[in-house]
């Protein structure tokens, strides 16, 4: 969706965030996926190993530039891992295996290539870059958060964006998972100093803390305007979202839909309407 979150950040460009990762920007950009998927080139500094989150779409362009960036760095691509199986994140990564003979992690048994997956507390070293995975179920049913704890980031994927707000993607994706996944990384920015958001689309966040309230306060304020549509006499997800998204691009309203209906089959669950 539209509109800057906590500490304004700056337009994407691809490029250095913090000292451990790279962001290689992918040249997808729609309404869907803002300014393109941001894939992350991480490494230890002074190490010649790398590890690349989300390879981004079937491009073979960005997927060799994504291994020229870090040829760039001296580093050799030494594994991937996927945020989550949307297309956008993780169409490319079979190519992106071939092109540099890695494993591909995921959640998902159906997006990893090799025998190993990844699971919430699963701690990763790779040439002394420690990263740990945090599950985040609610956009997808197979969404990670990857923690670098040396930096005070987290790589969010579509969990939170760099700009505007994702949405919840029903029936795979759920809102009750999707509020505690941001609980969650609330908790990791108020007690266990992450500060900065690599999202997996716009700009870097400098004050986790901030946009994941932004998060929940937006999350519990559609909630509540989605009761009020139903109440009003709104009947289908569609007739709540001419309602409730009325102020939002027409070619979100697909997305939105999703949301709805997931909000919807909340407020059921819990009673409320």
């Amino acid at each position: 969706m539209s509109g800057l979150l906590p500490g304004d950040p700056a337009a994407v460009v691809g490029g250095g965030a913090t000292p451990r990762a790279h962001c290689v920007l992918a040249p997808n950009p729609s309404p869907m996926t803002l300014d393109g998927t941001n894939t992350w080139l991480l490494a230890e500094p002074g190490s010649d190993l790398a590890v690349v989150v989300d390879p981004g779409p079937l491009d073979e362009v960005h997927l060799r530039n994504v291994v020229e960036t870090a040829e760039r760095q001296g580093r050799r691509v030494a594994l991937t891992l996927l945020t989550h199986g949307h297309a956008d994140h993780a169409e490319g990564a079979a190519r992106f295996a071939e092109l540099t003979g890695t494993k591909v992690l995921a959640l998902d048994p159906a997006h990893r290539l090799g025998d190993e997956g990844l699971r919430h507390g699963q701690r990763l070293e790779v040439g002394g870059l420690d990263l740990r995975v945090v599950g985040t179920p609610g956009h997808t049913a197979d969404s990670l958060t990857f923690h670098l704890p040396a930096d005070g980031a987290v790589l969010t994927g579509d969990t939170v964006l760099g700009r505007g707000t994702t949405m919840v993607a029903h029936p795979d994706g759920q809102l009750g998972d999707y509020l505690d996944s941001l609980r969650r990384l609330h908790t990791m920015a108020s007690e266990h100093g992450v500060r900065t958001v690599l999202p997996g689309h716009g700009p870097v966040l400098a004050d986790a803390l901030g946009a994941v309230d932004y998060y929940l306060a937006h999350r519990a304020n559609r909630l509540a305007q989605v009761e009020t549509a139903v109440e009003a006499g709104c009947r289908t997800a569609g007739e709540v979202v001419a309602r409730v998204y009325a102020d939002v691009d027409r070619a979100l309203w697909p997305a939105a839909e999703l949301s709805v209906r997931a909000q919807l089959r909340y407020l059921e669950d819990h009673g409320l309407i």
